[in-house]
């Protein structure tokens, strides 16, 4: 199966196919625990909490969450298996050096583990988007498009969660990549509160990050509005996944060939 393509752009859907067909086997219990903890925050935080708060922007606070919690929860998948998973791959498992035996090369494997940790994103993103719909948070079609949305932001975090992976000598090393960054960014990108309510220079630092990029696009499509400055966030996340999968393929190989 891993040698049966031998064109180069699609030689990562080897690898991609091997984790959907290994992922399926529990993809139930995957699903559903990828939905407690976001959905906990959004009911909890969003009925509970926002039943105490003012609109924000003419919309109830929990609709206001529901746009960030999908964003959150897209960014948490794609790290988790790009993190996780992909380590145990990679240097547990020893999955990539059987993989490596085969006509395909290091690209291929790196590619193809950015790709099923977008697809993993996909899948919880849109398994939220669907609670939010039945919650009757979202308004009219233009809701759709919010899946593209995840998509794009599950690539730039599968990205950059590459580059840890590469650089990580066990897993315990994976808490200060959430402790320092994946947590800070979820806190000043506008997932839980507009980011106007924080200092200025802050605001600026969290409307350069890539979750607020996904969250930028994702909460006017809930609202059933069209993103501002749509096309400046589309890119700053196709430059993220970019910058970062070519830094991720280049320390992973200076890794593997030490």
């Amino acid at each position: 199966m891993l040698s049966g393509i031998r064109a180069p752009v699609f030689g990562w859907l080897p690898v991609w196919r091997r984790n959907f067909l290994v992922w399926k086997k529990l993809a139930l219990p995957s699903i559903l625990g990828n939905l407690a903890d976001p959905l906990i925050y959004m009911l909890g935080l969003g009925y509970g909490l926002g039943a105490m708060l003012p609109e924000i922007n003419g919309s109830s606070y929990v609709a206001f969450l529901a746009a960030g919690t999908v964003c959150a929860s897209t960014m948490n998948a794609a790290t988790f298996e790009a993190l996780y998973s992909a380590f145990s791959r990679m240097h547990v498992q020893k999955t990539w050096d059987a993989i490596l035996n085969t006509p395909l090369g290091l690209a291929d494997v790196v590619a193809g583990e950015l790709f099923w940790a977008a697809t993993k994103s996909l899948f919880s993103g849109a398994a939220i988007l669907v609670v939010v719909a039945a919650l009757g948070l979202t308004h009219g079609p233009l809701a759709l498009w919010a899946l593209p949305a995840v998509v794009l932001t599950g690539l730039a975090f599968a990205s950059l969660g590459l580059i840890w992976n590469a650089l990580a000598p066990s897993y315990d090393f994976f808490m200060y990549y959430f402790t320092l960054f994946i947590t800070p960014m979820t806190l000043i990108s506008g997932v839980f509160f507009p980011t106007d309510q924080l200092p200025g220079w802050l605001s600026a630092v969290g409307g350069w990050l890539p979750l607020a990029q996904g969250v930028a696009l994702v909460r006017p499509l809930l609202a059933g509005q069209v993103p501002a400055d749509a096309p400046i966030h589309i890119l700053a996340l196709l430059a993220t996944t970019g910058v970062a999968f070519s830094i991720a393929l280049r320390l992973t190989r200076r890794r593997l060939l030490k």
